[in-house]
């Protein structure tokens, strides 16, 4: 095979735009082989669920240009430094946190679906409850009241296992009528032991669970923690974007990239009828994300589905991983995770905001 011929399946794919996908495949993967008979691509993000489509769609371009060298697509998810150059986690590639202006907005419930989400994709993932004072993560993954993390070494605690994933909680070192009566520094304190002092096994993302609003526990965790990148939750109600605005604006603040908003309660559709009717208003996060530079990564709609299954512990990525709600979750986390390699690559940080006081 010549080097000119070698080079044109090399150009060729990694001019390509994956399906779904807004950057060429230059900024999203490489190339780790280009022969006559094989080309095997390597991506920087999990997609288990559009591998087969993106390798047929390679091969298509690479028969326009003559060649009939097979595609393969793998993956490998690397580690991305903090803009605050902060020491990444030993054995956690990348944070990425999960936050809302304000409680109610579904964050809680789209952590551990997008954590879920990942995990389906391919990736090795660990979610963290970082709500002190009300942690959920417990009755949302199913885990059996009494059951308690087990010691390792001198140091460290074992995350608990639920549904393929690493997790820990404030839940279960506590029981859940235990109030957790502590001032600011008292729960920051507690919230840096539970991830420093976690031993995570080799995890491609650990998606943080924020507590709602911009405190004490948000600004630690953004200013000592090495957040690769953060996804915000609101729902369209004016309220929800007006808080959901102070989110981003926090972290564009304390320099930490804001890879996309996800809309929740987006519209509900009639299970007698299938009338759609955005109860909480339409088009809010499209709003933000043109205000901001951000991507809309989602929008998942108004299911009693979602919150029924999220209560009896076994969210929708894992009691109907095929069905639409599911499907929205992988689209979301597949878009978080390009993202994520986007912004690495092409070496940009967060949008650049002005925030002023006029």
């Amino acid at each position: 095979m010549t080097v000119t011929t070698q080079q044109a399946i090399e150009q060729c794919v990694l001019a390509a735009v994956l399906p779904g996908q807004s950057q060429p495949l230059s900024v999203l993967g490489k190339v780790l082989r280009a022969d006559s008979d094989t080309c095997a691509i390597e991506l920087g993000f999990p997609a288990k669920s559009r591998q087969r489509e993106y390798e047929q769609f390679l091969q298509a371009q690479l028969r326009e240009i003559g060649s009939q060298a097979s595609v393969s697509v793998s993956w490998k998810v690397a580690a991305h430094v903090s803009q605050q150059k902060i020491q990444n986690l030993e054995n956690v590639r990348n944070i990425i946190a999960v936050a809302s202006g304000k409680g109610g907005v579904g964050k809680s419930t789209t952590s551990v679906n997008l954590a879920l989400a990942l995990a389906a994709e391919g990736a090795r993932v660990g979610i963290l409850d970082a709500d002190i004072y009300g942690p959920s993560l417990q009755m949302m993954l199913g885990v059996a009241e009494g059951v308690r993390p087990k010691q390792y070494g001198t140091h460290y605690l074992l995350p608990i296992e639920a549904h393929g994933i690493q997790s820990m909680s404030m839940g279960y070192l506590v029981t859940e009528k235990t109030p957790m009566v502590w001032r600011g520094p008292m729960a920051t304190g507690a919230l840096q032991q539970l991830l420093y002092q976690t031993y995570w096994q080799d995890l491609d993302y650990l998606i943080v669970d924020m507590p709602p609003g911009t405190g004490d526990i948000q600004l630690t965790l953004s200013q000592k923690v090495p957040i690769a990148g953060a996804v915000v939750v609101t729902t369209p109600q004016d309220i929800a974007l007006l808080d959901a605005k102070k989110g981003i604006e926090m972290f564009a603040k304390v320099s930490v990239p804001v890879l996309g908003v996800v809309e929740n309660m987006a519209v509900h559709v009639c299970r007698q009828c299938g009338h759609h009717e955005h109860i909480f208003g339409q088009g809010g996060a499209q709003s933000i994300a043109a205000d901001y530079g951000v991507k809309v990564l989602g929008a998942l709609p108004l299911s009693l589905q979602i919150r029924e299954q999220a209560d009896c512990g076994v969210p929708v990525m894992v009691a109907e991983p095929n069905g639409e709600a599911a499907q929205l979750y992988r689209g979301a986390a597949l878009a978080m995770a390009a993202e994520l390699v986007t912004r690495a690559a092409t070496a940009e940080a967060a949008p650049q905001i002005s925030i002023s006081d006029d």
